[in-house]
């Protein structure tokens, strides 16, 4: 079997950003501004250059693996992943698309990173199920290290929340 024929840069990015994220596969590690660009590096090859969500993220490796077999399928099997530190990944970061797909499997999306903690009044983010803001904080972390898990105290249910970061 022949190798396909390498794709411009335009073409693998628009293939590598239909990726999901191993931990929310319902968003696209491009939904979440994690894919920064594709390019060539100084030897030729080609390079899909990503900011983690967070240092140490424990889908790293699912999320590298993932973007080298598509960089092979797309006709560059010796192209690489790049991360890149700085600057540090932002939830602002995550497009208006993302944040539809995380509300509509339950997740609520975090606000802008740059705005100021809100004092608490007693009313928390709304409920995804119910849409009550008599919402508590129930652990900083839940399913994986970027999310919180809240309580809904008006319909008992809990839920998570994608940090601000």
């Amino acid at each position: 079997m022949t190798a396909p024929a390498p794709l411009p840069p335009e073409e693998v990015l628009a293939r590598v950003s239909t990726v999901p994220d191993p931990e929310l596969p319902m968003v696209t590690l491009a939904d979440l501004g994690v894919v920064r660009a594709v390019e060539r590096a100084a030897d030729g090859a080609l390079e899909v250059v990503i900011t983690p969500t967070f240092l140490g993220c424990p889908a790293m490796p699912a999320i590298e693996r993932a973007l080298r077999e598509v960089l092979a399928a797309c006709g560059h099997p010796q192209g690489r992943v790049r991360q890149v530190l700085a600057p540090a990944w932002t939830s602002d970061w995550i497009s208006a698309e993302g944040r539809r797909k995380l509300a509509g499997h339950g997740i609520v999306p975090p606000g802008p990173a740059s705005a100021p903690l809100p004092v608490r009044l007693g009313l928390g983010l709304p409920c995804p199920h119910c849409g009550s803001v008599a919402t508590w904080p129930q652990s900083p972390f839940g399913a994986t290290r970027c999310q919180a898990v809240l309580v809904c105290t008006a319909c008992q249910e809990t839920f998570a929340h994608l940090k601000a970061m």
